[in-house]
């Protein structure tokens, strides 16, 4: 530089500082690009970046899983009682259910009601209705439902041969037949002595 002119070594001078500025602001502005934007690690893919997120999956999958499987059981045993004889509880269930079913036969009673026999019209060859039932009542109503039988006979006779031979030879028949029969006994009785009627032999030929 010596070598060159004055007016040229001043010019070089300048130059070199302001290269020297230059470079100084182009490093401020790349670390502070680098501060406020820091670059990736470049040696880690995309793999290794989804690694931790699937590592952390599998502790909720097994999870859900068992919560899954201890719903299932717990319904399993609830619903196959296996909850009430652990707690004591299907043994005071079912001889609540015995007695209450004991209890029940104990307190019904059956009154006969004498053999039908009735002859029905028509054809040339006599037919026959051979019926017997019995009263479904309770031990307190027994006397009284044998005290008015001959009313039970008589409107079962008079509805018996008002019935048309036809209505007996339906499929269906002693089905109504038997609900007629009963309303019927219902009239002439008290209706808490009568629970039902039992046929026992329905013979039409």
């Amino acid at each position: 530089m010596s070598n060159l002119p004055f007016g040229l070594r001043g010019s070089v001078k300048k130059s070199g500082v302001l290269n020297s500025r230059l470079v100084l602001s182009v490093v401020t502005i790349e670390e502070k690009a680098q501060r406020r934007f820091p670059m990736a690690d470049e040696s880690k893919t995309p793999a290794d970046a989804a690694a931790p997120k699937k590592k952390g999956m599998i502790p909720i999958l097994i999870g859900l899983v068992l919560a899954a499987g201890l719903g299932a059981g717990g319904f399993f045993a609830t619903y196959s009682g296996m909850l009430d004889g652990l707690l004591g509880g299907g043994d005071s269930a079912a001889h609540a259910a015995t007695d209450a079913h004991s209890s029940e036969i104990a307190e019904v009673a059956f009154v006969p009601i004498e053999p039908i026999l009735i002859s029905l019209p028509g054809g040339d060859t006599p037919r026959h209705l051979r019926f017997r039932a019995h009263i479904e009542t309770i031990p307190a109503h027994e006397k009284a439902v044998a005290d008015i039988m001959p009313r039970i006979m008589d409107v079962l006779n008079g509805y018996l041969r008002a019935v048309a031979t036809e209505d007996l030879e339906r499929p269906m028949a002693l089905f109504r037949l038997r609900a007629q029969m009963l309303r019927r006994i219902r009239l002439v009785a008290d209706q808490r002595e009568i629970r039902d009627l039992l046929v026992t032999e329905f013979v039409f030929n």
